[in-house]
């Protein structure tokens, strides 16, 4: 039986022009009726490293006509696609856009950094390890972001080379389950992988298998937190203990 890919709700997405798994992935963990609906987003270099300079001019670019475009499809929920552009602003940046987008979008708006928050508070656990594709510098600006909130991380994996804005995305889902594996340590309560262009969501089962612990990813945080906001449940068992503690 083919699966019911629309009628229950729609979910918005602005998403980074390069990104090409933030689509699937979300297409993967929709529950049934739920739609998915995208506008791509510039304001970034793409011949550049996506370090904390590129990612802070795609937070502050302009969003209003991406999300007009969007809000034609009329979302029920809104999602900021982009980690990182928020993370290298800060708490009070990633507040402050998620806002703006509610009001001029007029549904309620999930941003990819807030939702990591709010997955972990759902958890209950403070400590945490962290990877992520990201240049060193814009994984420090993402733990000082976490630290911010309350979250202390007690391990960490850079990526050992730069990668472009297609590289990170280009990871195998192996090359993520090692990241992983590296930033692992028994004294964490989860492990976090941030970037909505990284392919975690595949291997979230083989790492909570692996470590014992739950598991965060960016596009899973986002999903859950889009299926709070619209009062709906998921019966997927295979992205982790955050879509199955509903």
């Amino acid at each position: 039986m083919t699966k019911q890919t629309r009628g229950t709700a729609r979910i918005g997405t602005l998403v980074p022009f390069t990104n090409t798994n933030l689509e699937p992935d979300l297409m993967l963990m929709a529950p049934a009726g739920v739609s998915i609906h995208v506008a791509r987003l510039g304001g970034y270099d793409v011949d550049e490293i996506p370090d904390a300079n590129q990612m802070a001019a795609l937070g502050a670019s302009d969003i209003d006509e991406p999300l007009r475009l969007l809000s034609g499809a009329h979302p029920d929920v809104v999602l900021y696609g982009c980690t990182s552009a928020t993370l290298a602003h800060g708490v009070a940046f990633d507040h402050d856009l998620a806002a703006r987008v509610e009001a001029k979008s007029g549904v309620r708006t999930v941003t990819a950094a807030g939702a990591l928050v709010a997955a972990l508070q759902t958890l209950g656990v403070k400590r945490i390890a962290f990877a992520s594709p990201y240049v060193a510098s814009l994984n420090d600006q993402a733990i000082a972001f976490l630290r911010e909130r309350g979250f202390e991380t007690v391990s960490r994996a850079d990526y050992p080379t730069a990668l472009g804005n297609y590289g990170q995305g280009e990871l195998s889902p192996d090359m993520v389950f090692e990241l992983g594996m590296q930033a692992f340590r028994k004294e964490a309560q989860t492990l976090v992988l941030s970037c909505t262009d990284m392919r975690s969501v595949e291997v979230i089962q083989r790492l909570e298998e692996a470590t014992g612990r739950p598991v965060i990813t960016s596009n899973q945080a986002m999903m859950r937190k889009a299926l709070d906001l619209l009062g709906l449940k998921s019966s997927m068992t295979e992205f982790g203990q955050l879509l199955m503690d509903r």
